[in-house]
């Protein structure tokens, strides 16, 4: 099954994830299928704190790949975000 969820990256105490497709049976920081963003969850000032590619997801989705709980989580607020930039604008 074809899975997206979090590896983590970055050094101790300063995590950073990247957003991966990939087969589930393979470990965390395996092989991937393709990398569609990134989570910095202490980003400061002006950094940027969650990138999707959100199209890309959607495809994998409607190919039947399943998210992680977080994956979901984020993909949902960082869609809520894009709207209001939307509105805003």
């Amino acid at each position: 099954m074809v899975t997206i969820r979090l590896t983590r990256r970055g050094a101790r105490n300063l995590p950073f994830y990247h957003v991966v497709v990939t087969d589930s049976r393979k470990r965390q920081g395996g092989s991937i299928l393709e990398q569609v963003g990134f989570f910095n969850p202490v980003a400061r000032g002006k950094e940027v704190r969650l990138k999707l590619e959100i199209d890309r997801i959607d495809h994998w989705v409607k190919l039947g790949a399943q998210m992680s709980d977080r994956v979901g989580a984020l993909s949902k607020e960082f869609r809520k975000q894009n709207a209001t930039q939307a509105v805003a604008a």
